[in-house]
C-alpha cells in the first residue's frame, strides 16, 4: 500500500509542473486610470492664507510633498482628542466588523490557494452487505448469494490549471483582500475625521451657547436700567416691552443650542463605541483647546490617487472584475483531471489488510464544453460588462476624490478670508455696542439704537465662532481628503491602536 501511494503521488507531482504555467487567459491587470494633471484647482494656490487677530486666525501655508502623519489629528494639539481617537480605534464596532471581513477574505485566499497548489487526498473506509444476482453472470436460474465487502482506500485527484482559470480565481480573491484592507483604512480615516469634526462642532455649539448667555446677561442689565428710567419717566412703556421681547427671543435660542449640543455628545459616544447615556463621562471641548495647524501638507497630483484608500479600494474591485473575465474565458477551454485510488478490499474484516486484497486504480479525464446553450459565452460577456462597470466606478471615484480636495483647498482659502472679515465685523460691533450703551446712559440716543447695536453684536459673535470652527473643520477635511497618511502607519504607530 505504501508503495502504491508513492506511485500515485509521484505521478501527480511529476505532472503538476507541466501545465500550471502554460497560459493564463484573460487580461493581466496593470492598474486603473490616473489623470495626468499638475494642479488641483484652476487658479494656483496662494503662498499663504489670510490671517486674523483672533484665536485660530494664524496664516496657513501649503507644503508640497509634505508627509502626512497617520496620527494627523495630533496636529490640533489636544490631548483629550488624541485619547478619544485612540479609544475609538480600539472599541469601534465598525472597525471590528471591517477587520473581521478582512480576515475572512485572507482565509478565502488560503483555502483556494491550498486547493490549487496541492492534490486533494482523502481516506475512505466502507463496509457493505448485498445480495448478488446470478442473472448478471448469465445464470438466470441460479440462486443469489449474500456477500459482504469491506474496503479501505486512499484517493488522490488533481485538476490541472492549464488555461489559468484557477490562477485568475486566486488573483480575484487576493484583490478582494486588498479591497477589504483599503476599506478598513477608509473606515479608520472616516472614524477619525468624524470624531474631529464632532468635537469641533461641540466646541462651536458650546461657544455659541456661551456667547448667547452673555448677550442675555447684558440685555438683562439694560432691561433693569430702562425699567428704572421708565419709573422716573425717562423711558416709554413701549421701549421696556420691546427690550423684554428681545430678551425672551434670544433666550428662546438656548434650548436649540442645548439640543444640538446633546446630539453632538450622543454622536461622539456612539463613535467611541459607547451608549449615549455614557456621554456625560466624556471630555468636554472648547474652541480654545485646539491649535490651528499652520503648515498644511499638499501631495503632488501624481501621488494623490495612491494615497486615497477609497481610490485604492475601487482599483482593487477593478482587478477583481478583470480576473473575473479570465475565469469566464478559461471555462471555455478543456479541463484535465488526474486521479487514483489505492487500498484493500475483502469480504471479511480480518482479511482486509492482507496483501492479496489490495486493489488500485489510476484514471485521467479531459472535459471540453461542446454545447451548453451559450451560457459560458454569455457569462464571459457578463464578466466583461462587470469589468466595464468597475472601470467606470473607479474613474468616478478618482474624479470625486479630485473634486473633494479641490473643494477643500478652496474652502481653506475662503475660510481664512471669512474669518478675517468676521473678526473685523466682531470688533466693530463690539465697539459700536459699547459706545451705544454709554450714549444711552447719558441720554444722547434712544434705546432703539442700543437694541440695534446688540443685535449686530450677537450676530457678529455667532458668526465669528462659526468662522473659527469652519477653519478647524476644513483643515481636518484636508488631512482626510489627502488620505490621512495611512501608508505611514508603520513609522508612527499610535499607542493602543490595533495591529
Amino acid at each position: 500500500m505504501l508503495k502504491m501511494n508513492k506511485i500515485l503521488w509521484g505521478v501527480l507531482l511529476v505532472l503538476l509542473p507541466v501545465f500550471p504555467g502554460c497560459v493564463s487567459v484573460g487580461r493581466d491587470f496593470h492598474g486603473g486610470f490616473l489623470p495626468e494633471v499638475g494642479e488641483y484647482t484652476v487658479a494656483p494656490l496662494p503662498l499663504e492664507t489670510d490671517s486674523a487677530p483672533v484665536h485660530g486666525g494664524e496664516a496657513q501655508h501649503f507644503v508640497d510633498g509634505m508627509d502626512i502623519s497617520s496620527q494627523w489629528w495630533t496636529k490640533f494639539q489636544s490631548v483629550e482628542l488624541d485619547a478619544l481617537i485612540c479609544q475609538a480605534l480600539e472599541d469601534s464596532p465598525t472597525l471590528s466588523a471591517a477587520e473581521a471581513t478582512l480576515r475572512e477574505a485572507r482565509e478565502n485566499v488560503n483555502a483556494r490557494t491550498g486547493s490549487q497548489n496541492y492534490p486533494a487526498a482523502s481516506l475512505g473506509l466502507d463496509s457493505s452487505r448485498f445480495k448478488s444476482s446470478p442473472a448478471s453472470f448469465g445464470m438466470p436460474d441460479g440462486e443469489g448469494n449474500i456477500l459482504n465487502l469491506h474496503s479501505a482506500s486512499v484517493a488522490v485527484s488533481y485538476t490541472f490549471d492549464i488555461f489559468g482559470g484557477a490562477r485568475r480565481e486566486i488573483e480575484a480573491l487576493k484583490a478582494r483582500v486588498d479591497y477589504e484592507k483599503f476599506r478598513l483604512e477608509a473606515a479608520r480615516l472616516v472614524l477619525g475625521g468624524n470624531i474631529v469634526t464632532t468635537v469641533i462642532r461641540e466646541a462651536a455649539l458650546r461657544a455659541e451657547l456661551q456667547a448667547t448667555k452673555e448677550i442675555i446677561a447684558a440685555q438683562k442689565e439694560q432691561l433693569e436700567l430702562i425699567e428704572q428710567q421708565q419709573a422716573l419717566g425717562g423711558a416709554s412703556r413701549s421701549e421696556v416691552l420691546g427690550l423684554r421681547a428681545e430678551v425672551e427671543a434670544v433666550r428662546a435660542t438656548l434650548p436649540v443650542y442645548e439640543k444640538e449640543l446633546g446630539w453632538s455628545r450622543h454622536q461622539l459616544a456612539t463613535l467611541l463605541g459607547r451608549l449615549p447615556s455614557e456621554s456625560g463621562s466624556l471630555a468636554q471641548f472648547e474652541l480654545s483647546s485646539f491649535v490651528l495647524p499652520v503648515e498644511l501638507p499638499l501631495s503632488l497630483p501624481s501621488d494623490f490617487a495612491r494615497q486615497r484608500p477609497d481610490i485604492r479600494a475601487a482599483e482593487a474591485l477593478l482587478q477583481v472584475a478583470s480576473a473575473g473575465v479570465g475565469v469566464a474565458t478559461a471555462n471555455l477551454f478543456p479541463q484535465i483531471t488526474l486521479g487514483g485510488s489505492y487500498g484493500p478490499q475483502a469480504g471479511r474484516w480480518e482479511n482486509l489488510f492482507k496483501g492479496e486484497s489490495l486493489v488500485w486504480s489510476l484514471a485521467g479525464g479531459l472535459t471540453q464544453p461542446i454545447f451548453n446553450g451559450g451560457s459560458l459565452r454569455a457569462r464571459k460577456r457578463g464578466a466583461q460588462a462587470a469589468f466595464d462597470q468597475a472601470a467606470a466606478n473607479y474613474r468616478q471615484t478618482v474624479l470625486g476624490a479630485f473634486q473633494n480636495i479641490a473643494d477643500t483647498l478652496h474652502a481653506l482659502e475662503t475660510d481664512a478670508s471669512v474669518l478675517k472679515a468676521q473678526a473685523s465685523a466682531y470688533s466693530a460691533a463690539e465697539e459700536s455696542l459699547m459706545l451705544a450703551r454709554k450714549q444711552f446712559q447719558s441720554g444722547a440716543i434712544s434705546y432703539s439704537v442700543v437694541l440695534n447695536a446688540q443685535q449686530q453684536y450677537q450676530r457678529a459673535s455667532i458668526a465669528l465662532v462659526r468662522a473659527q470652527a469652519a477653519r478647524l473643520s476644513d483643515t481636518a477635511a484636508l488631512f482626510q481628503s489627502l488620505g490621512g497618511g495611512w501608508e505611514n502607519r508603520d513609522q508612527d504607530v499610535l499607542p493602543g491602536e490595533r495591529e
